[in-house]
């Protein structure tokens, strides 16, 4: 029997996906092997990183689930409106809905969903509420 290897975002200890960019999070580790996506020492700080990254969305309009995952990944590159309804039935928050990221139950919730999205398997809500504990201890 074979073990098939951990998903790309699980490898990387990145869960969301969180593209290279010229934006730096505690945690990341510089320079990442990957081409691609970030790298992060340890899982719950790239749950962390996801956090600050939709906490910024937030705060830049981005405040709805329709709009966070339009951003987070748009249609040019996924199933923009499967993503959607996959997060609006994890949080039972509609589309249109404003998503407040100071509710951890919420945001704990959403993120586990995405990194779901993101790597195929559900996640470990444990590592997700570790990183939102981080989030919230380590503000940008």
């Amino acid at each position: 029997m074979t073990t098939r290897p951990l998903p790309r975002g699980l490898r990387n200890c990145n869960p969301c996906n969180i593209r290279l960019s010229r934006t730096k999070y505690q945690g990341e580790i510089q320079p990442s092997c990957d081409k691609t996506f970030k790298q992060f020492c340890s899982i719950d700080w790239g749950y962390r990183a996801a956090f600050v990254v939709l906490d910024h969305y937030s705060r830049n309009g981005y405040d709805t689930i329709r709009k966070i995952i339009s951003r987070w990944a748009p249609p040019s590159e996924n199933s923009t409106t499967a993503y959607i309804n996959t997060i609006c039935d994890a949080t039972f928050h509609g589309p249109d809905e404003k998503i407040d990221t100071s509710d951890r139950d919420v945001m704990v919730t959403m993120v586990a969903a995405m990194s779901k999205v993101e790597n195929g398997i559900p996640a470990n809500i444990d590592d997700v509420v570790a990183g939102w504990e981080l989030f919230q201890t380590h503000r940008p």
